[in-house]
């Protein structure tokens, strides 16, 4: 900020090379002799900006962050940059963390995150133990941050993966990434029981901090659950698990602010039927038409390459995911007008294998991601 305020006064001219692909010249006649016609390699474009000149004020699109691993907010470095986010503007920025609800004893590890939630007595009654989310959670809100709570995954106790399946993942940069999966991504086997799961932290979660307090947070369900990685049950599964978390939520908290379903992508078919599910389907936990929706949700994701030894972003495919996204929630009239939350924003995705050896492919744990943007904002 303060190297833009020195300039101020002036007007910045930058320059900027064009793709070489874009056309130069208008085709020959039909029937005239084929001519070589060549691209020159670069076109000046000239920018102007007036740094003096006043539009509006400038929307913080910078106050939503995440992580994969939510037991790093603990740590040294982990309360010291939370320190950092918070101070953008304390109680106005959010986080958002995988793996909240994972079976384990909070032991900080690579893309992966334990709190020890839920546990099952021999008998099956079930065992709810705060104590790690609490802590997760104390750190964001001492710092000035709140949750953008991230329901899931599943509990080891809960899930209805084949038996033998490895719970927690061995993936490591450089493996293949469908070695993510573990029996944390399945189905609950029993609905009931995550339903309940659901509602004892959301009712936890007013007690410890308070209803005005938690009616501040967003609640969504799950992680791109439109491709196996982070989902190995089906769209109708998926739906189901929704239906009961967010009727769960409600029911503890009923001015808690739901939503979902931050798919990867745009979401392509999956999102086309979640969004028709939760405007007019039957709800499977509560049987009356519709899901309630206070905002929706999906990632933006880019498509870098590696062109003579450096990394090209490919920006664009980023860009037409956000409109592609923007665009399918416009086209629900039910939904048209609900905020939309692009729930991570990550231009270096999915990276070819020399670009996942380069810097920036290595610095992915901490992604910005916007605020809520109505539909047409622009962001």
């Amino acid at each position: 900020m303060r190297a833009i305020t020195r300039i101020a006064s002036g007007v910045a001219m930058i320059a900027l090379l064009a793709s070489p692909a874009l056309p130069v010249a208008a085709a020959p006649p039909q029937n005239a002799p084929a001519a070589q016609v060549s691209a020159p390699a670069s076109i000046p474009v000239i920018i102007e900006v007036d740094a003096g000149l006043r539009r509006g004020p400038l929307k913080p699109i910078w106050r939503f962050f995440g992580a994969d691993e939510p037991n790093y907010a603990t740590m040294k470095d982990g309360r010291k940059l939370l320190a950092h986010l918070g101070a953008l503007k304390p109680g106005a920025v959010y986080f958002r963390a995988h793996n909240l609800l994972n079976t384990g004893d909070g032991t900080p590890a690579f893309k992966w995150g334990s709190t020890n939630a839920y546990t099952e007595r021999a008998d099956g009654k079930p065992v709810y133990d705060w104590t790690v989310v609490d802590r997760i959670i104390d750190t964001y809100r001492a710092r000035g941050v709140r949750p953008y709570l991230q329901i899931g995954f599943m509990p080891e106790a809960l899930s209805s993966a084949p038996p033998g399946t490895p719970y927690q993942h061995s993936w490591r940069p450089g493996f293949a990434y469908n070695l993510i999966a573990g029996a944390w991504n399945a189905p609950p086997r029993d609905y009931a029981k995550w339903a309940e799961l659901v509602y004892q932290w959301t009712k936890h979660n007013v007690e410890r901090y308070g209803r005005e307090e938690v009616e501040s947070w967003y609640f969504e369900v799950w992680n791109e659950p439109n491709g196996p990685s982070y989902w190995t049950g089906t769209q109708g599964e998926f739906n189901k698990l929704h239906d009961y978390a967010i009727d769960a939520v409600r029911r503890a908290l009923p001015t808690a602010r739901v939503g979902g379903p931050d798919v990867a992508g745009s979401g392509g078919a999956f999102m086309d039927e979640f969004l028709a599910h939760v405007a007019r389907g039957t709800n499977h936990a509560t049987g009356r038409i519709g899901t309630p929706t206070d905002f929706l949700a999906f990632h933006a994701k880019g498509q870098p390459s590696f062109v003579d030894g450096h990394v090209r972003m490919g920006i664009a495919t980023h860009l037409k995911g956000v409109s592609n996204g923007f665009a399918k929630i416009a086209a629900v009239p039910e939904l048209a007008s609900k905020p939309i939350v692009i729930g991570e924003s990550d231009p270096e995705d999915v990276p070819p294998a020399p670009v996942r050896r380069t810097p920036i492919a290595t610095a992915r744990c901490i992604r910005a991601t916007p605020p809520p943007a109505s539909r047409g904002s622009g962001t």
